[in-house]
């Protein structure tokens, strides 16, 4: 995937068989400066996003034929581009099931296009990885995981994980606080930059996290629950330091070394303008 600044040439692909929710989101995108490609069905968002290799899809989930869902699937299969579906109000469980395959994020109809525009800034400025890169060998660890913020790397016994965007940038922030609990409010704020949001979406990410890192995800030993609380990370090492107290920043390539932390994208604002009250309304019936 190309790394352009937000805003100024990314190519945003988007995908929904409803031309005005299309057109209105369109509208908004390239006003932000972003090239806008679009697709009204599955077959051919996979033909496109092969075409013109996107740096960000924003992707319906009721198409017509293959559903949103399998296009995620596919996207994902072929590479790490960041995908931000648009759900139906009443769609909590395929919305849960989409992150669950891979989406980065999801915006439910009726939605502000501002709000779904600072939604494509957000996911883009943590998929390029934009905080001022660690010096080589400024790992973090913890076991058998070892993370390179810099490279956006992760591996576990020297074999590379398939992280998304989201899992990578919650994996960093637990092995950069061991021993610290953090509620799911406090992670999706400062992981995802949010003020406010669905927090099922920080219990899928864990769980999904949890999936590729744990030895046993039924029974995980290093991201663990803290009841009434949220989760930690256990390293398993007597005194791991929280790098915002004394002491460093879990152990790296070499003394004294150091990751950095981006935190903080713009939470979405209110916006009396709506896209997909109608598309949303079809969908509700359709399911009734």
């Amino acid at each position: 995937m190309r790394n352009p600044p937000s805003g100024t040439g990314a190519r945003v692909l988007v995908v929904d068989d409803d031309l005005t929710v299309a057109e209105v989101v369109t509208g908004y995108l390239e006003r932000a400066g972003y090239a806008v490609d679009r697709a009204v069905d599955g077959p051919g968002a996979l033909d496109r996003a092969a075409a013109r290799e996107p740096d960000l899809v924003v992707l319906d989930l009721m198409l017509p034929g293959m559903d949103g869902l399998e296009v995620c699937r596919r996207l994902r299969a072929r590479g790490p581009v960041p995908v931000i579906m648009l759900t139906a109000r009443g769609d909590e469980d395929d919305r849960i099931l989409g992150l669950e395959i891979g989406a980065d994020d999801y915006v439910t109809k009726p939605f502000s296009p501002r709000e779904l525009v600072l939604r494509v800034e957000s996911v883009l400025r943590r998929s390029r990885a934009a905080e001022p890169a660690p010096r080589p060998g400024a790992y973090l660890r913890a076991g058998a995981l070892a993370l390179d913020p810099a490279a956006r790397r992760a591996t576990k016994h020297g074999v590379d994980l398939a992280l998304t965007v989201r899992e990578f940038d919650l994996l960093a922030h637990f092995l950069r606080h061991p021993g610290r609990a953090f509620g799911r409010e406090e992670l999706m704020r400062e992981v995802w930059g949010w003020d406010f949001g669905d927090l099922s979406t920080v219990t899928v990410h864990v769980r999904r996290l949890r999936g590729k890192v744990e030895d046993d995800p039924g029974a995980p030993r290093l991201i663990q629950t803290v009841w009434g609380v949220g989760y930690r990370l256990e390293t398993g090492e007597p005194g791991a330091a929280d790098p915002d107290g004394p002491g460093s920043l879990g152990k790296s390539g070499g003394p004294g070394t150091e990751a950095s932390v981006t935190v903080g994208d713009a939470a979405a604002v209110g916006d009396p303008t709506t896209v997909g009250d109608a598309a949303a309304a079809r969908e509700d019936g359709s399911r009734s």
